[in-house]
């Protein structure tokens, strides 16, 4: 699993256009360092948050935080490949014959469908059984989008009650008006943090995991039609034009020039 390239540089290309505008403007870096803000936004978004959300979700944002910056091997061609080959096999050897691939296999999605073909439970059971599984994972995984969607929206709120503090301790020096207008910038750099922590940093990691979901549930899709070609017995040739479909161009074109093997 490698680094996400696109996030990365997204996140970099955000911020530092942000820190590039400031020197442009001939901001001192150091006016920007506001350590009470920081503790207001980041600790009241994560607290806000945090009564949103059951604690086991809270817990596996480190989990989710992961997923959005490194880039998951969904292999959508490798599995179309997989589900060609047991096609082939199932075409030859009957489904039975499949019942030690579906031992053998690591992912739980593809197990559980191949064991119920090989069990033979009926198509329309497989296919019930099989999108109750991708709707119950979609509804706990979806949660990650939530949590930092949560804390972006809070985010902007956070920097807005921070900016009133310092106006009101700006406020509290109104008879000097240098140490006032000091006073006024740095309530502002709360507004700042709260807008830019939310659209710089939160909000993209919300659409980055909404991607990567509908990526899985392709990948899921894929498996699932693939699954129940094999049950229904159908040409090999026939399951690879079928999952072509599922497969980004420049994948579908490489699998489509690899050969299938004609079934018995």
């Amino acid at each position: 699993m490698g680094m996400d390239i696109a996030t990365v540089v997204g996140l970099v290309l955000g911020i530092g256009a942000l820190f590039a505008t400031a020197i442009l403007e001939g901001t001192h870096l150091s006016a920007l360092v506001n350590i009470p803000a920081l503790v207001l936004i980041v600790g009241g978004s994560l607290g806000a948050t945090i009564v949103s959300f059951a604690l086991s979700d809270i817990m596996s944002i480190p989990r989710f935080l992961k997923e959005a910056l490194f880039a998951p091997p969904l292999g959508l061609a490798e599995r179309a490949r997989q589900l060609v080959e047991l096609a082939q096999k199932a075409r030859r050897e009957g489904l039975l014959s499949l019942e030690e691939d579906a031992r053998n296999i690591d992912d739980p999605f593809l197990q559980k469908g191949l064991q119920l073909v090989v069990d033979g439970t009926e198509p329309e059971i497989v296919r019930a059984v099989l999108e109750s599984e991708i709707a119950v994972w979609e509804e706990r995984e979806k949660v990650g989008e939530q949590i930092f969607n949560a804390i972006g929206g809070f985010c902007p709120t956070m920097g807005i009650m921070g900016a009133v503090l310092g106006l009101m301790h700006a406020l509290g020096q109104s008879d000097d008006p240098k140490k006032m207008a000091k006073a006024i910038a740095v309530a502002f750099v709360a507004t700042l943090y709260g807008v830019g922590f939310a659209n710089l940093v939160f909000l993209p990691l919300a659409g980055k995991l909404k991607v990567r979901l509908a990526e899985r549930r392709m990948l899921y899709e894929l498996t699932l039609e693939g699954i129940l070609a094999i049950q229904a017995g159908e040409n090999p040739r026939l399951v690879a034009e079928k999952l072509s479909a599922y497969l980004p161009p420049a994948e579908r074109s490489k699998f489509s020039e690899q050969p299938v093997g004609a079934a018995a």
